[in-house]
C-alpha cells in the first residue's frame, strides 16, 4: 500500500473550536512546528475560508492576509494553502494569494455548487497554485454520480477531488465506494479523504480510505476540529507507524507538538448526544444554531429534529424547513408517534438525490 500524503488542517478546521481565533503568532509557531515536523501540506486561516470574516461568518482573530503572511514566513519545506467556498471567497482572494506564494486552495462546493469553482479553478492555474476541489456532504448524492462530477472537475484542472465526510457519520464500507466510484471512473484520479469523528470512525474511515487508494488524508492534532472532531493527526500516524508507512514524520514528535500546542486548548469533555445524532443522520453542523433555535420555540427534542430534517434534505436546512419540521414534531405529541428514521442511500434507492 502506498504511503499516503497527510493534509494537516489543525490551523483550519481547528479553529472552529476557538471561534475563529488562531493569531498571527499561533499560526507561526504552529504550522512552523508542523513544517519542522516533516507533514508536506499545511492548511490554515479561517475556518469557513477565505472571506469569511469579510462576510461575517465568524469573525476571525486576524485577516485573511496576516494568515497568509504568518503561514508563508512559517512553511519552509513543505507546503501551505487555505480553503475556498465559492461566493463566500472572491477571486480576488488568489490574487492576494499569489502575493505570498500559496501553495495549493481547496475549493469547497457541494455537487450542484461545481459549477461555480470553474472560474477560481483557472485562477489558480493560473497563478501556480495547486487546485483541490473538495466535495463537501459527498454522501449527498450516490458514488456514481460523486464519480461523474469528479470527472468534470477534473476537465476544469483540479489537481485532486476530496471525498468529504462533513458529518462524520459515513461508514468504512461507503467512503470505499465512494473512492473507488471516482477511480474507477478516472483511472489516474488523486483522490482525497476529510472526515469527521462524530461516530468514532475517523482513523477507521482514512484507513478505508487508503485501502480504496487515496492518496491524501486529512488530519488534525488531538482531532481539533468543527463537531466531533477530525480524523487525529497522532493516532493515524501511529497506524502508519504499525504499518511501516510513517515516512519521514516522526510520531513521538508530533505527539508532543500536539500536546503543548493543541491539547491545553480542548474545552470539550466525553462524546455529546448532539454530535453523534448528527453523525448518525449525516446533518451539517453549521446548521446547529437553526435547530436549537427551532428547538427551543417549539418545544422539541432538537435531536429528534435533526433527523426530521435530514429525512427531507442532507444538503441545506433553511429556516423555514426547520421550523416545519419542528412543527411536525409538536403535532405528533399530541398524536401519533412520530419514529426517527435514519437515511441510507445504499438501501433506500428511492432517496431524494
Amino acid at each position: 500500500m502506498q504511503k499516503p500524503t497527510i493534509l494537516e488542517c489543525t490551523l483550519r478546521d481547528g479553529s472552529y473550536e476557538i471561534d475563529f481565533q488562531f493569531t498571527k503568532k499561533d499560526t507561526q509557531v504552529i504550522s512552523n512546528a508542523l513544517d519542522n515536523s516533516g507533514f508536506e501540506l499545511i492548511e490554515v486561516g479561517h475556518g469557513v475560508g477565505l472571506g469569511a470574516t469579510d462576510k461575517k461568518i465568524g469573525i476571525a482573530a486576524e485577516s485573511d492576509e496576516v494568515y497568509m503572511q504568518a503561514a508563508s514566513k512559517a512553511v519552509n519545506t513543505g507546503k501551505w494553502g487555505m480553503f475556498a467556498i465559492p461566493g463566500i471567497a472572491e477571486l480576488q482572494h488568489l490574487d492576494l494569494a499569489k502575493n505570498y506564494d500559496m501553495d495549493f486552495v481547496r475549493i469547497g462546493c457541494t455537487i450542484e455548487g461545481l459549477s461555480n469553482c470553474k472560474s477560481f479553478l483557472e485562477k489558480a492555474l493560473e497563478y501556480g497554485i495547486t487546485p483541490y476541489v473538495n466535495f463537501m456532504k459527498s454522501y449527498a448524492v450516490h458514488p456514481e454520480a460523486l464519480a461523474k462530477s469528479a470527472s468534470v472537475a477534473f476537465d476544469m484542472g483540479a489537481e485532486a477531488v476530496y471525498v468529504v465526510d462533513s458529518a462524520g457519520g459515513m461508514l468504512p464500507k461507503e467512503v470505499q465506494e465512494y473512492i473507488q466510484a471516482i477511480i474507477s471512473e478516472n483511472s489516474q484520479a488523486k483522490v482525497g479523504f476529510h472526515g469527521h469523528n462524530n461516530l468514532g470512525l475517523g482513523i477507521g474511515n482514512a484507513l478505508a480510505a487508503m485501502e480504496a487508494g487515496a492518496m491524501i488524508i486529512d488530519t488534525s492534532l488531538q482531532g481539533f476540529g468543527r463537531s466531533a472532531g477530525n480524523t487525529s493527526t497522532e493516532q493515524f500516524l501511529g497506524c502508519l507507524a504499525r504499518m511501516g508507512l510513517e515516512g519521514n514524520i516522526d510520531p513521538l514528535k508530533v505527539m508532543d507538538v500536539g500536546e503543548d500546542l493543541i491539547k491545553p486548548l480542548i474545552e470539550k469533555q466525553g462524546i455529546t448526544s448532539i454530535d453523534t445524532i448528527s453523525g448518525m443522520s449525516l446533518f451539517h453542523s453549521s446548521y446547529m444554531p437553526l435547530i436549537y433555535e427551532a428547538a427551543k420555540r417549539y418545544n422539541v427534542d432538537p435531536r429528534l429534529l435533526i433527523v426530521s430534517v435530514c429525512s427531507e434534505d442532507l444538503i441545506n436546512a433553511s429556516a423555514e424547513m426547520v421550523q416545519k419540521h419542528a412543527q411536525k414534531l409538536t403535532s405528533s405529541k399530541e398524536g401519533k408517534p412520530w419514529k426517527p428514521v435514519y437515511k441510507n442511500y445504499f438501501i433506500n434507492e428511492q432517496a431524494n438525490l
